[in-house]
């Protein structure tokens, strides 16, 4: 059921009184693209800014630990940019940009501000895609990479350097080697890295930055051994400078200063700290603990201090701050200070830091903000106060999906203290469903004694989940059964956990082939849901399956459209949506042959699937991935996406899973000309029990990939063709009578390649015809394409009858142009292998039999360079040379050659 990932660490929507008004939400986003002021005493870094700014198409990696310069080297070289005429954005990343939904937005927001997006285009552009196709030079810079950690967004931003433009630039900051496929970039020449090393201060950049902080004269020689302690660390010698600004004698300081590494840092802060006026030590301390400073949230934890003018004041003596500028005065700490203070507050004033968290909580709960407020509060350790503000917001959360936020928040309460809010806990149940797994949720369920409870708001909630997470976990006859029981109970009062339980057993009911049941449950489900943006994806997405395994392919494709938008403002980029919904859409987007969206889709929502485990989730995605690597000819790829999906399915003990990937792999072996491999696959996957269960249920994993299709797909193209007919006959009559128009669509393509393989080559084209006009009308491309080239040569003949015919129908007629197309170049009566070549043929070396394996098994160009570490051009000669030894004029005859010669299988 529906995983979802609708969970950005914001506020939640302003009331209707503050319509109109900028909400709170807004100004924290803001202040992400604001990056630190430049400050008078920075050392100009000309050598890094002309590294950065001169990374042109390439991902520029400027890492290292702490107090090493990271960002003020980015600010320089941004400012350059700017100065040269370049677009820049700047966007400062935090743990909350772990959501792929809130880093979309601020991502979405950066390119509208490099102007590479038209807010009212509707075109579809993404901002990946904007970034991908941009034409005017940019720079995106994204410092603190190392807050994030989430497959999601890596993913999202290794797509973005793959395939940074010309003259785009990609700038990150991180303090970890964050794991971008470097590799790779790497290898083609598309990184930069300016790592620690780089980073440190010169001898000359120290005297330098001591000369413009005018601080205390040090000789020569005393600046030699301080910089050679200090080994060059900005920000030993940041605060060792301010320390030295309050010390009587130099010669004593840097005598006694020793090492480089993190205790200098806390020594030299303490230094510093233990000479502040006690109001400005304890306003440094009670502060600390915030991530963003301004005068208001400053005021809530020191009420009796003019926080304003002290902060305008440590502003001012570049002591302690880093400046955000916006339009709200607002700073931050130093990091690698900001973790000292915190470390000292919590020594000398631990009984503080509970009210100063809770202080904070309770000036962003009047603020209306209730994600920092209940952040603070369990931070804090205010587990009392945290369940309090989730008492009043959980419920308004769940009914608008926001799972991973309410996940995140019960994986750090206290078991003992959720036990005690009943409620809360079944809100912990779903959550930890769409984002941790029915099976773990299940167990919450049982130990949480809901089934038995007293109050009928607790039964309704788990006679919704119980039905739902038995079906989750592919147990779909117990699921029916039990689901029925509830649904005798309804109504409950409970309008969410009804709606759920409607939506639940309409997907289950549809899985047990009663799609009139289910749509009837869906209709009750939509007059239940009211405002719950959660159940309206929920409803949306499983009307949407009805939809698609009746053939109705462009209504399916709106319904999951609008489910992946239910649970955000309507946008036309459907990538800020939730896993369950998502994969559906991302399988529509892929059968319309829009292949790098749905690849981009799937950096989304792939890793979702596979955190939370769905077996259909997990079966599309990972075969759409594959299919996706092989379309583009990296082959390796391909088979690593379907073992990766073999692991899961025996990890999480699920066959079904498991047969699938065999399935796909069969398919995939069968494509390369492996037909003995294929069969064995077959053979693997063949679990009677399974499959007999599988076709007495409709789910979408296998509406066309299943055993009997597979095995007849094998028979046509390796075995008895004449023997498959009456065999296909029997199984588009059932889907038919099923109504199931999308497998027999896939059925109808088949039958026509085995009447093409038995020597009916017209009946072949005219069985192929009536399949094409279901599918044009309905615009189905890859169920057609993903058949491999003999399909293409059919659909190639049809063409030619199409056209010379008298009722030639435009549409039709450009349908087959696209499909055509898409197939690329194809054996055709206009280019015949004919008569092998006279005489002996010049031998083929053994580099250009590799090339030319690789070229059989479906490898790009690029990909048999990666292979055989060799570059695109060296490909292309060992292609040249190929064609011109075996007499070929194209790939596809230089294959065929080969395959009469005996040279490839």
């Amino acid at each position: 059921m529906p995983a979802t990932d609708a969970s950005a660490d914001r506020p939640a929507s302003p009331p209707a009184a503050a319509t109109g008004a900028r909400s709170r939400g807004a100004v924290a986003l803001e202040t992400k693209f604001h990056a630190p002021a430049p400050v008078a005493s920075q050392v100009p870094r000309e050598g890094l800014c002309d590294a950065i700014c001169n990374g042109v198409g390439q991902l520029v990696l400027v890492r290292a630990p702490a107090g090493f310069g990271k960002t003020t080297a980015m600010v320089q070289a941004r400012e350059r940019l700017e100065r040269e005429g370049v677009a820049t954005v700047w966007l400062t990343l935090d743990r909350a940009d772990n959501d792929a939904s809130r880093f979309l937005s601020g991502l979405d927001e950066a390119v509208l501000r490099l102007g590479l997006l038209d807010p009212q285009d509707t075109g579809g552009r993404d901002a990946v895609q904007a970034l991908a196709q941009a034409e005017a030079p940019f720079a995106l810079f994204l410092d603190e990479f190392e807050t994030v950690h989430e497959a999601a967004v890596l993913g999202l931003v290794r797509e973005i350097a793959e395939h940074l433009p010309r003259r785009g630039r990609l700038i990150i900051g991180s303090r970890s080697l964050p794991p971008l496929g470097l590799a790779r970039l790497r290898v083609r020449g598309q990184l930069i890295e300016i790592d620690a090393e780089r980073l440190r201060f010169t001898l000359a950049d120290a005297a330098t930055y001591f000369d413009q902080r005018r601080a205390h004269m040090l000789s020569a020689d005393q600046l030699f051994r301080l910089h050679q302690k200090t080994e060059g660390w900005i920000a030993a010698l940041w605060l060792a400078s301010m320390a030295l600004d309050r010390s009587g004698d130099a010669a004593d300081f840097v005598e006694r200063f020793s090492g480089s590494d993190r205790a200098v840092a806390d020594y030299l802060a303490e230094e510093v700290l233990a000479r502040q006026p006690a109001p400005i030590r304890q306003f440094l301390l009670r502060t600390s603990l915030l991530r963003q400073l301004d005068a208001s949230v400053c005021a809530a934890l020191n009420p009796w201090t003019d926080c304003a003018s002290l902060l305008e004041q440590l502003d001012a003596d570049h002591l302690f701050l880093t400046p955000v500028a916006g339009e709200l005065r607002t700073w931050r700490y130093h990091s690698l200070f900001a973790d000292y203070l915190r470390a000292q507050l919590e020594r000398e004033r631990p009984d503080e830091v509970a009210r100063l968290h809770l202080a904070a909580s309770g000036w962003y709960e009047s603020q209306e903000r209730p994600v920092p407020a209940i952040d603070h509060a369990i931070e804090g350790g205010d587990f009392p106060h945290a369940m309090e503000l989730l008492d009043a917001n959980a419920e308004d959360f769940l009914e608008q999906g926001r799972m991973r936020l309410l996940s995140r928040w019960f994986s750090t309460l206290p078991p003992a203290q959720l036990r005690q809010h009943p409620g809360l806990q079944m809100i912990a149940v779903w959550a930890a469903c769409f984002t941790r797994g029915p099976w773990e949720a299940m167990d919450l369920l049982e130990r949480s004694g809901a089934d038995a409870s007293d109050d009928p708001h607790l039964r309704a909630h788990a006679a919704g989940l119980r039905p739902m997470l038995l079906a989750m976990q592919d147990r779909n006859e117990e699921a029916l059964a039990i689901g029925r029981e509830s649904l005798r109970r309804l109504p409950t009062g409970n309008h969410f956990a009804d709606s759920t339980l409607l939506n639940a057993m309409a997907h289950i009911t549809a899985v047990a082939g009663q799609p009139r049941e289910a749509q009837q449950l869906l209709d009750a489900a939509r007059r239940e849901q009211g405002g719950s943006t959660f159940n309206r994806m929920y409803n949306e997405s499983t009307e949407g399956l009805l939809d698609l395994q009746q053939g109705r392919l462009r209504q399916a494709t709106a319904r999951f459209r609008l489910a992946v938008d239910a649970t955000h403002a309507v946008n036309y980029h459907h990538t800020h949506g939730n896993a369950w919904a998502g994969v559906f859409y991302t399988s529509v987007v892929y059968e319309a042959n829009q292949i790098a969206q749905a690849d981009h889709l799937l950096n989304v929502y792939l890793p979702l699937a596979r955190d939370v485990g769905l077996p259909d989730h997990m079966i599309l995605s990972h075969a759409m991935r594959s299919r996706i690597a092989f379309i583009n000819g990296d082959v390796d790829a391909a088979s690593l996406a379907l073992t990766e999906l073999e692991y899961l399915g025996n990890q999480r003990k699920l066959p079904r899973v498991v047969a699938a990937a065999k399935l796909e792999r069969a398919r995939l072996l069968l494509l390369q000309g492996h037909g003995a491999a294929a069969h064995d696959e077959l053979v693997r996957a063949d679990d009677p029990t399974l499959w007999d269960r599988e076709q007495h249920q409709r789910l979408l994993a296998h509406d066309i990939e299943y055993m009997a299709l597979a095995r007849l797909r094998w028979d046509i193209v390796c075995g008895d063709a004449g023997a498959c007919l009456p065999r296909l006959d029997a199984q588009i009559r059932t889907a038919t009578t099923a109504m199931r128009h999308r497998r027999l669509l896939a059925l109808r393509l088949l039958r026509a390649l085995a009447l093409q393989r038995t020597g009916d080559t017209p009946g072949a084209v005219a069985q192929l015809g009536s399949a094409l006009q279901f599918a044009c009308q309905e615009g189905f491309m890859r169920l057609v394409l993903d058949e491999g080239p003999a399909i293409g040569a059919l659909v190639q003949r049809y063409q030619a009858l199409h056209d010379s015919g008298q009722a030639r129908d435009p549409l039709m007629g450009d349908y087959l142009q696209r499909l055509l197309q898409a197939f690329g170049p194809l054996p055709s009566d206009a280019e015949p292998v004919g008569e092998l070549p006279g005489g002996a043929l010049e031998p083929l070396t053994r580099k250009e039999i590799r090339v030319l394996q690789l070229l059989v098994e479906g490898y790009s160009n690029s990909a048999m360079a990666e292979k055989l570490y060799v570059s695109d051009s060296t490909v292309r000669t060992h292609l040249r040379n190929i064609n011109m030894k075996l007499g070929a004029h194209s790939r596809t005859q230089a294959v065929a050659i080969a395959r009469r010669l005996g040279l490839v299988a």
